[in-house]
């Protein structure tokens, strides 16, 4: 039968000298603590401490990166569990053997790579998935997550996440925060930090944007039905974030365009979205008038700010009705950084206490905007990529791609973006690898000494992330 094995030099250089110096590199940073400042763990799995249920729950289900591979190969997302409460243990294991079944389309993809390294590394599986083998692994999966030791809080000690932040909805009342921040114990530890995420309530074409403005109101107990008053309710909401904890916002936004409105201009598009009668030309003025805005309070506010447009939300309109959001079909698309930004930056990118990570799925850009960007601008970080930038090959580009304008000083750390718990020390580990083998090459042809490379691995998974989202 068929053996899945991981190898100690994987990702490493076929080339002996260079790989020698990869490993040497990466031994100095393989067990530092994981800080994860932007990702999409529900926090009351951590505040509930609660089970993972069974492996397809655990792996599957939450995982989009994964869905999207099978449902390109013919599986149905509700076979997947996706939007379904009703899956029973038969379901589940038809779930799982799908993605056994499967197991080849996922030859050469990221996401290979970290489902192997869960399944071998934390799971102690050794056999290949397929249909034969997939109710054997379901249940050695299954028996290390009904093992007390396990759950979240146990699994946060074993992964060394010192440092996780969740994605929040600006009106939530953060409840499971404010649970994990009274536990002295856990919290002595471990930083479980929510995010402000104001998207919805900065989008005013959106069908349920006046609702949620005047959930906002009630929240606050600031009326926004003038501008004015919506924007105090946001600096309301952002402080209550930051008395939580928060050290930072997440903007997903379709393009980085930001200015200010003449005033009357501003209040009079506002007040027409508040009336329902705002058309989207209008709409997309006052959401990069808003924006600006939220650049404003960051300044004042300290909370770091991360930027990252360039998806496609819910392409395919079938899915999107029938399933909801962010199951798997948000594809990438151009942007353009340089011009959009300018009146942001020219307006706040040197102000001391601002800090911008701009990040995106075009690969292209990074090189081209972003890094030259980040290497003036003292607000402008760059963010370390995810999603079709997780791919081995992809990340190296992109290291290779900013590096030589940013500098390594410029870039954000890893930001793993994800809601599968048990993918995080993969995810990390695998980044580490590559920052080794990026630094080994410079090493390799004399542009960097040794002891300078392994100084420098420290500061990219550790200081550069404390520094940036001012931890």
């Amino acid at each position: 039968m068929a053996q899945l094995s991981m190898h100690d030099d994987r990702l490493f250089p076929a080339d002996d000298k260079v790989r020698g110096i990869a490993r040497r590199i990466y031994a100095e940073t393989r067990d530092l603590p994981i800080i994860s400042p932007h990702g999409h763990v529900p926090p009351a799995w951590i505040a509930d401490n609660l089970s993972f249920e069974n492996p397809t729950k655990l792996l599957l289900t939450p995982d989009h990166y994964i869905n999207r591979v099978l449902h390109a190969n013919g599986a149905e997302l509700s076979e997947l569990g996706v939007g379904r409460e009703d899956m029973d243990e038969a379901d589940n294991r038809r779930a799982f053997r799908l993605l056994c079944e499967h197991w080849s389309d996922f030859n050469g993809t990221a996401m290979r790579y970290w489902l192997t390294d869960q399944l071998v590394g934390l799971f102690g599986v050794t056999q290949r998935p397929s249909a034969e083998t997939a109710d054997a692994i379901y249940d050695t999966i299954q028996a290390w997550i009904d093992d007390e030791t396990h759950r979240p809080r146990a699994l946060m000690d074993q992964f060394r996440i010192e440092f996780i932040a969740t994605t929040d909805d600006p009106c939530d009342d953060l409840h499971d925060h404010e649970k994990l921040a009274a536990d002295a114990a856990f919290s002595a530890t471990h930083r479980v930090a929510p995010t402000f995420r104001p998207d919805k309530y900065l989008e005013p074409d959106r069908a349920d944007w006046n609702e949620r403005a005047d959930r906002l109101a009630q929240v606050t107990g600031i009326d926004t039905g003038t501008l004015a008053g919506f924007t105090a309710a946001l600096e309301s909401r952002r402080a209550y974030f930051k008395q939580h904890g928060a050290v930072s916002t997440d903007h997903g936004l379709t393009d980085l365009e930001a200015g200010y409105l003449d005033a009357q201009e501003a209040e009079r598009l506002f007040g027409k979205a508040r009336g329902g009668g705002i058309a989207p030309e209008e709409a997309t003025a006052l959401r990069r008038h808003l924006l600006m805005d939220q650049v404003r309070m960051a300044t004042e506010d300290g909370l770091t700010m991360t930027l990252h447009p360039g998806a496609l939300r819910d392409h395919d309109r079938a899915t999107f009705e029938k399933y909801g959001q962010d199951v798997g079909c948000d594809i990438p698309y151009a942007i353009e950084v340089t011009r959009s930004t300018r009146e942001m930056l020219n307006a706040f990118g040197n102000h001391p206490n601002l800090n911008l990570v701009i990040f995106t799925l075009d690969e292209d850009v990074y090189s081209r905007e972003i890094a030259p960007l980040a290497g003036f601008y003292r607000s402008v970080y760059i963010g370390v990529p995810w999603w079709f930038i997780d791919a081995p090959e992809s990340i190296l580009r992109f290291k290779q791609a900013i590096t030589e304008m940013g500098g390594f000083s410029r870039v954000s750390g890893m930001i793993d973006d994800t809601r599968a718990f048990c993918s995080i020390p993969a995810r990390h580990d695998m980044m580490r690898r590559l920052d080794a083998v990026h630094l080994a090459g410079l090493v390799a042809v004399h542009r960097l000494d040794e002891d300078e490379a392994i100084e420098q691995a420290g500061k990219l998974v550790v200081d550069n992330p404390k520094k940036v989202f001012k931890l």
